[in-house]
């Protein structure tokens, strides 16, 4: 590719220099999927007793971090494996486009497990070491999705891992911490959080398909093609809703839950951006749309819990 043509991806992505090149490397995009669980299962809790704050903080921080360095495990070992190129779009471009070693976003990866590993200390300290076990396995399948002999991402089960491990596992240690238990409400309070947050996953494997195909990769989307794969899109947003219409009615959520249903249009905008599209750069309305949908959902899910712990 030559320098024209670079300048071409970098334009139409609306890349940057400077601080947006490391800006970039942590997918900022998919921070929602460590952001929202932490305050969705602190929320929980804020309903049956009071919170701490620093543990609050404590786990945020850690759980943005494991998010981000397996972002940069996902740059480091698609360049390793030679799967990202100048062309790719939904990646970070440091090492492809801004020319950053790859060494380089290794050891930062590292680093954010490092500091992660301390924050985890810390909350094992003022809640349980049971969650030391359950931390590292999860930092040991954020490496894996990208890392090992056989990545997750290349599988069918992306979604469902990340999903789980994100969602319901990140929900409950959030919910743990703060209360020293955990109940079949948080559970099933988590598992549409944890579908949005395979969307994501999903969204991003529809908009890869060629490439990944061509990669060698067995993702859900590549399995059942990319119109059945936006299919299961569409389906994951109409259960996620679903569900918490079912948990406002059995009393699982509260009524101020309701406020959730305002990021529907955005779920149908999601699917709508993916209609008949096949070209990557396309795609990324779509794809972007997708994080927003878990956000505002997110966001607004624990809010009305908020709310409803004030009354």
């Amino acid at each position: 590719m030559d320098t024209t043509d670079q300048s071409k991806v970098r334009q139409a992505l609306n890349e940057k220099d400077g601080f947006q090149v490391w800006w970039r490397l942590l997918r900022p995009h998919t921070l929602t999927a460590s952001f929202v669980p932490v305050f969705v299962g602190t929320m929980v809790a804020l309903n049956e007793d009071s919170i701490s704050m620093p543990l609050f903080l404590a786990m945020l921080i850690a759980s943005i971090l494991i998010q981000s360095a397996t972002n940069m495990f996902n740059e480091y070992y698609d360049y390793v494996r030679g799967l990202d190129s100048e062309e790719s779009v939904g990646i970070g471009g440091t090492i492809v486009r801004d020319g950053i070693k790859p060494k380089t976003v290794l050891n930062l990866a590292l680093v954010f497990y490092a500091i992660s590993l301390i924050l985890g200390i810390y909350i094992c300290i003022e809640s349980s070491w049971w969650i030391a076990v359950v931390g590292l396995v999860c930092m040991l399948f954020g490496y894996l999705y990208t890392g090992g002999p056989l990545p997750i991402s290349t599988t069918p089960f992306g979604e469902l891992m990340s999903g789980f491990f994100m969602g319901t596992v990140i929900i409950g240690i959030s919910y743990f911490i703060q209360t020293g238990t955990v109940t079949n409400n948080v559970i099933l309070i988590s598992i549409p959080i944890a579908i949005l947050i395979g969307s994501i996953m999903l969204s991003n494997n529809i908009r890869d398909l060629d490439g990944d195909k061509k990669g060698g990769r067995k993702t859900l989307a590549i399995l059942v093609g990319r119109k059945n794969a936006v299919g299961v899109l569409a389906l994951f947003f109409i259960v996620t809703f679903l569900l918490t219409l079912i948990y406002i009615l059995l009393d699982i959520l509260p009524a101020w839950s309701a406020i959730t249903f305002i990021a529907i249009p955005l779920a149908l905008k999601v699917v709508k951006n993916f209609v008949g599209k096949t070209e990557p750069l396309e795609m990324m309305p779509a794809m972007k749309a997708t994080g927003k949908t878990n956000t505002i959902y997110g966001l607004l899910l624990g809010l009305s819990l908020l709310i409803n712990s004030l009354l």
